[in-house]
């Protein structure tokens, strides 16, 4: 399927790996021109180079904290005019309720809410006067049924969630989109993270940890960052024009819901 975005830019952010990065890639592989942002800068030059010679699409990678006012500055100056807005950042570390403080809340939501907002009300304005532009915020399946151990992914998340809710609405009839995905458990370095801690609690083997998680998801394995990407870009293409504030899941199943 032709996505009808070739020739559009993108910022791309966290996307020198994980699911970023697969998004990144299914953009390039669109003919999407990309701007990539990770704090990172050996991993994102090695991916924007892979770009480079696979899609013959022009990047530009942005070492930088965006979570900072420097770096987002850095990345924002980078990506002026952009179409498309990509919004990532790893998840929180896992833990009990009762051991988190203010300062890890406010961690939390600056880089899982604050951080994304803070993207969109840069680069929306001109999408509008131009009338078109699509927003891709990567959150969380926690967002529709919470995991007890993420509680600061979930209540940041939340929140970014509910902005887009309201916001997405707003600049709907000017053209531009906004929804979310919602990944389960992918194959990347955030799911060695949680498999780690499973290994850890459990006292058993990564392998065991892995078919563990891997049997609570009906599709019975890991995502990958293509089966992402490739949802991602979906979203980004002209197709999808009439999705519009919507939470999308991609857990393979895992979340056991009606609606």
């Amino acid at each position: 399927m032709d996505l009808g975005i070739r020739g559009k830019t993108a910022l791309v952010a966290a996307s020198s790996k994980g699911l970023g990065r697969g998004c990144a890639m299914a953009l390039a592989e669109a003919g999407v021109n990309l701007v990539l942002n990770a704090r990172g800068n050996d991993a994102l030059q090695a991916t924007a180079a892979e770009i480079r010679a696979r899609y013959a699409v022009h990047v530009t990678a942005i070492a930088a904290d965006i979570t900072s006012e420097e770096g987002r500055r850095a990345v924002l100056d980078a990506a002026a005019g952009a179409d498309i807005l990509v919004t990532n950042a790893g998840g929180p570390p896992p833990g009990l309720w009762s051991d988190w403080t203010r300062d890890d809340f406010l961690r939390a939501i600056d880089a899982n809410m604050l951080t994304p907002i803070a993207l969109m009300q840069a680069l929306l304005p001109a999408m509008m006067e131009r009338g078109w532009g699509r927003v891709v915020n990567i959150t969380s399946q926690s967002v529709k049924a919470p995991i007890a151990q993420l509680g600061l992914s979930n209540a940041a998340r939340a929140g970014l969630t509910g902005f887009v809710a309201g916001t997405s609405r707003q600049v709907a009839p000017r053209g531009v989109t906004i929804n979310n995905l919602l990944p389960g458990i992918h194959d990347t370095d955030r799911a060695i993270s949680l498999d780690s801690g499973v290994v850890k609690a459990l006292g058993i083997t990564m392998d065991e940890a892995r078919a563990k998680r891997m049997a609570d998801i009906p599709a019975r394995r890991y995502g990958t960052a293509q089966d992402f990407g490739a949802a991602c870009a979906f979203l980004c293409s002209q197709q999808a024009a009439f999705i519009v504030g919507q939470n999308i899941l991609l857990d393979g199943g895992a979340t056991n819901a009606t609606l």
